[in-house]
């Protein structure tokens, strides 16, 4: 098994959920998010969620756009993002997944794409903008170096549409909490279990729930549900606070991951 497998099988054998952290590469530099994903990783992430800058992140809401405008702005590129990877990697074996959009990866080429960040360390592409209908060349590249590839199910995903996604998707499956684009919010969607019992209803892999989730309780209530639980906007709200003094930008988020994951302590 892969690293992802090998991740889902841990946590199911300690009787809890994943969480799956994410934050920006680049934010607020490339070795702080470096040093931040590091952090994550010692703090309780199980899965490193690394977002690739793109001045056009359709998915995020203004937390994560600003994210990605402060990485751009700052200097980070495709080598840089291959140089954070490199070194998160170095310094962990939690598996690292690529939150990215298809222009990234179509304007360097497919296959170099897929070659370059499988050997700087990823394990897996969740590419937002390619639907499973257009994915042949994206799926071919990745299962041709070893990536994984993630799809997105939405709460207004029709069931036979789901199962299109389970054909060829791989690692876990990502289900949005609720329509719209990524940011806290204060509660939860009324119908997560149940959408998230649909979705098991067509495969077997895992199912993550992300979008809006920002507090222990959240955590907690999602992890009753799904296999892992998703948080970004919470932890990149923590590293904005800190970008002034990007030093103390990982320790900050490291404590707050601990907070987070603190709601998916062992279950009896």
């Amino acid at each position: 098994m892969g690293r992802i497998e090998d991740t889902f099988a841990r946590c199911k054998a300690e009787g809890r959920s994943a969480f799956v952290s994410y934050v920006c590469a680049g934010d607020p530099d490339g070795p702080t998010s470096a040093d931040i994903l590091l952090a994550l990783a010692r703090g309780g992430a199980d899965i490193l969620e690394v977002g690739v800058p793109f001045s056009d992140p359709l998915a995020d809401g203004l937390t994560n756009q600003l994210a990605a405008q402060r990485a751009l702005e700052g200097g980070m590129t495709h080598e840089g993002l291959l140089e954070v990877l490199r070194k998160v990697r170095a310094g962990t074996d939690k598996p690292l997944v690529l939150y990215t959009y298809y222009n990234l990866l179509f304007a360097r080429g497919l296959e170099a794409s897929c070659a370059a960040l499988k050997a700087a360390g990823a394990d897996a592409l969740l590419t937002l903008d390619c639907p499973p209908e257009e994915a042949g060349d994206l799926l071919a590249a990745c299962a041709k170096h070893k990536l994984q590839a993630i799809f997105i199910v939405a709460p207004t995903t029709p069931p036979a549409r789901i199962a299109a996604i389970a054909k060829v998707a791989s690692g876990f499956i990502y289900y949005v909490s609720r329509a719209g684009v990524t940011g806290e919010r204060s509660d939860l969607a009324a119908d997560l279990a149940a959408g998230v019992a649909e979705i098991r209803r067509h495969t077997a892999l895992p199912v993550c729930v992300g979008f809006g989730i920002s507090t222990p309780a959240q955590v907690r209530a999602v992890g009753e549900v799904a296999d892992g639980v998703v948080v970004g906007s919470a932890l990149v709200n923590v590293v904005a606070a800190n970008r002034a003094s990007p030093g103390k930008a990982a320790e900050a988020v490291g404590a707050k991951v601990r907070e987070l994951a603190a709601g998916l302590e062992r279950r009896p």
